[in-house]
């Protein structure tokens, strides 16, 4: 679908401090930001751990625990989000001298998402004292009664939204349930665990268990609290950008574990130059790689790692599982545009909606491949594998404009057979249906978009930051940019437009266009815009090219190049 080129209208910046540079200055005011404090990085600056509804009685039941040295089950989930969770109380709760830890990942394909019945009966016959959920919990109404039924504990650490009906939990910590003050709704699971750690640290300090020893440096998780954090795609808030930005911090200063090293290596990244868009783009998917097709726990295993030979050893294995994931994904990208290119829409005629099944998909890969079809298309699309005894689990993503779960529980409401189950937030989310189901499902949810999608969301428009100007278009700019994030979901990074002759274009690795660009300054700069549409790239008819375009710093064999990352073409003859 082709995109517009827009640039957004400045705003007043003036509540900003003077001695920023006058751009970024302007890029802040643009991306809402209302005053200085929230520029300010700083550990100090994090919310108050106190205004989590229910911490107090989390931290109870973990002193309570810790006296009893008792047997402690982290439930988690198999996403990075849920890895970087689970790793972040397992190492947390042994700094404070825990015991007996142990941790279990449902197996998405037999179990799915959660606590479920199924995985409680597993639990049951573990006999752990106390479970503690890690991004999952607050919709597992029925799995966590079988657990109370038979005395066992149960602690709730989530981020996902509330439904009608809360668990029947010891303690649940949730920035959204209702009636909790913690101010920022879009932190990740791990997030919320951390906050637990410094929550359990406060009572302790209390209680006077630190008078013969110093509290543990909780700062030392933070590498893998940023991973976690960006892996997820949550809105980067104040609170969350200083959680990644601390993060990020120690791993370019050396400060961090086996695992994370060993990551950055198999992804050919320099820890020195680390960015959250790495997080993101080169170490999340090789995390992510293992729930998707194997078992979570070896991308635990490789967080948890004290060895670095050990975690190099996983950290290949995550990265095989990749390259397996990345072929899986290809082919069923060719196999949904086969279905697409059937329909034959244009660009003026892309239905409001995108709802494809197909049985042999890889429920691990259907996620994304909801999201390569969502930014291909700009519509909300929902991708369905086959399950089992009947049952197909389907994956969605949305645009602006539509939140996604709201959407899943209207149709729900409106049809309670329709949804066997469902849950997730506003852009992503997941859920299961009997396949006989699906073309009701179709229908239902093509209308449910199309009322509430305003032909203003449907305008697929990459949005810049304007023309930048001659003097910063260098590589000390550049740099000054990547030093004024972390940027990432809802803090988008830096993007400007230019129109510039074109001097050399090619294709090179098969998709991905390289160019030669000469700047109005007369300066020549490298471009790479990448997943070209081979059909219409190369071009030699188009001498010009308007560019919306990252500023970038391209390291090859030691040496630095300044570097355009397109985001979007458009000819000019």
């Amino acid at each position: 679908m082709k995109k517009l080129i827009i640039a957004r209208e400045n705003v007043d910046d003036s509540h900003l401090p003077s001695n920023l540079h006058p751009v970024i200055k302007q890029i802040y005011a643009n991306r809402n930001v209302f005053n200085a404090e929230e520029l300010n990085n700083s550990v100090a600056t994090l919310h108050d751990f106190k205004l989590f509804k229910d911490i107090d009685k989390a931290s109870d039941l973990l002193i309570e625990a810790l006296k009893a040295q008792s047997q402690i089950l982290i439930v988690g989930d198999f996403d990075a989000d849920g890895a970087t969770s689970t790793a972040t109380l397992m190492q947390g709760l042994e700094m404070f001298g825990f015991k007996h830890l142990d941790y279990l990942i449902p197996d998405r394909f037999s179990l799915g998402y959660g606590l479920s019945p199924a995985l409680a009966e597993q639990i049951v016959q573990i006999k752990p004292d106390l479970v503690i959920t890690v991004d999952n919990g607050i919709s597992c109404i029925a799995g966590i009664d079988i657990l109370k039924a038979v005395g066992i504990k149960v602690l709730v650490t989530d981020h996902h939204l509330q439904g009608e009906q809360l668990p029947n939990a010891d303690a649940i910590v949730n920035p959204n349930r209702h009636e909790c003050n913690f101010p920022s709704k879009s932190i990740a699971g791990v997030g919320v665990a951390f906050y637990l750690l410094i929550a359990l640290r406060s009572v302790m300090r209390d209680l006077g268990y630190f008078e013969q020893q110093p509290p543990p440096n909780l700062a030392n998780l933070l590498d893998i609290v940023a991973l976690g954090t960006v892996a997820d795609v949550v809105a980067l808030d104040a609170n969350n950008r200083t959680l990644v930005h601390q993060g990020l911090a120690r791993i370019r200063s050396g400060k961090t574990r086996p695992g994370i090293t060993a990551l950055i290596e198999v992804a050919n990244r320099n820890a020195a130059r680390l960015s959250a868009s790495d997080f993101g783009f080169s170490l999340a998917p090789r995390l992510n790689a293992a729930g998707r097709l194997d078992d979570m726990s070896l991308g635990i295993a490789c967080l948890l790692s004290t060895d670095i030979n050990q975690a190099r050893s996983i950290a290949s294995e995550l990265d095989s599982l990749n390259f397996a994931r990345r072929e899986i994904e290809q082919g069923m990208q060719v196999e949904a545009q086969a279905v697409l290119d059937r329909l034959a829409f244009s660009d003026d005629s892309i239905p409001d909606a995108i709802c494809l099944f197909q049985d042999d998909w890889h429920q691990g890969v259907i996620g994304i491949l909801a999201g390569r079809l969502k930014e291909k298309y700009h519509r909300p699309t929902v991708i369905f594998a086959g399950g089992e005894n009947g049952e197909i689990k389907g994956s969605c993503r949305s645009i602006e404009g539509l939140h996604m779960r709201d959407l899943l529980e209207g149709l729900n409401t409106a049809d309670p057979h329709l949804i066997n189950k469902f849950g997730g937030h506003a852009m992503a989310a997941g859920l299961s249906i009997n396949e006989q189901h699906f073309n009701d499902f179709k229908k239902a949810f093509d209308a449910a978009v199309s009322a509430q999608l305003s032909e203003e969301s449907k305008r697929c428009i990459v949005f810049t930051d304007g023309e930048l100007p001659n003097d910063c278009f260098t590589m000390e700019f550049a740099q000054l940019l990547k030093q004024s994030g972390p940027w990432g979901q809802q803090f988008p990074e830096p993007v400007f437009e230019h129109t510039f002759e074109v001097i050399q274009q090619r294709i090179v690795g098969e998709k991905h266009l390289k160019l030669v660009l000469k700047h109005q300054s007369g300066r020549l700069v490298d471009a790479i815009a990448f997943g070209i549409d081979v059909k219409e790239w190369p071009d030699t008819e188009a001498k010009f090219v308007k560019v919306a375009y990252q500023l970038d710093i391209n390291e090859f064999r030691g040496k630095f190049t300044l570097q355009l990352i397109a985001r979007e073409l458009e000819k000019v003859y």
